[in-house]
């Protein structure tokens, strides 16, 4: 019988396996599971993912890429350390340069639709702020991205766009080390809302200003959080 039998279960190439071990590794270190400035011992993720070391090896040789790993000769790998504070300021600096023309553009590609799902994010990030439940610092995190990634994909510049995404890793690392909780959020929803309104009224002037605005903001909590971290 020719075909392929729909209740065998298709096994994972060694390409997808690798996918899989780098998004494993990469959540483990957003989240803190491999903690910053830690040594990565791969015998040991090997045995806790029951892979081989070879798409391990693979995965960290793509997250050195991003600098969200380190590889020191004779040491092997270790996750990256805290930003210091003059790579935080760097990081936001880069961040003006791309987003605050990004969200120019994406004011002059505005529709209905794209203003209703930035209004639900918010709201979804005002609940959250609201929350009494702890632990919920990942969900800020994935629904602040959003945000970010929203605005940045209706500039529809795919040039601007990809250098906005060259540093995703850096600003998903820095949201790991740089939130603080429920205060942070409560900013971020007044200083999202503030570029919605903008982006409302058509004003690309006020958007570009009210995104600067709001990564200046951002820069000023994360170094106001890094030197309360050197202090602690």
């Amino acid at each position: 019988m020719n075909g392929t039998d729909p209740t065998v279960k298709a096994r994972p190439t060694r390409q997808s396996l690798a996918d899989s071990i780098y998004e494993i590794l990469l959540n483990q270190l957003i989240e803190g599971t491999i903690q910053a400035g830690s040594s990565i011992n791969i015998d040991s993720l090997s045995r806790d993912l029951a892979v081989s070391p070879t798409p391990i090896r693979e995965a960290l040789a793509r997250l050195e890429a991003t600098g969200l790993v380190e590889r020191q000769a004779l040491r092997g790998y270790q996750a990256a350390p805290l930003f210091t504070t003059e790579q935080l300021v760097q990081l936001m600096e880069a961040r003006l340069v791309l987003e605050a023309p990004l969200a120019r553009y994406a004011c002059l590609n505005t529709d209905k639709n794209f203003i209703e799902t930035l209004r639900a994010n918010v709201e979804e990030m005002r609940r959250l702020s609201v929350s009494p439940e702890r632990g919920h610092h990942s969900q800020y995190r994935d629904i602040d991205e959003q945000f970010h990634d929203l605005l940045a994909q209706q500039a529809d510049n795919p040039f601007l766009f990809r250098a906005y995404k060259s540093l995703e890793a850096h600003v998903q690392r820095f949201r790991l080390f740089g939130a603080t909780g429920s205060s942070d959020m409560e900013h971020a929803v007044a200083e999202h809302t503030v570029i919605i309104e903008a982006l409302v009224a058509g004003d690309a002037d006020n958007v570009y200003a009210a995104m600067r605005e709001h990564i200046e903001h951002v820069k000023m909590r994360s170094i106001r959080d890094r030197e309360r971290i050197n202090n602690g």
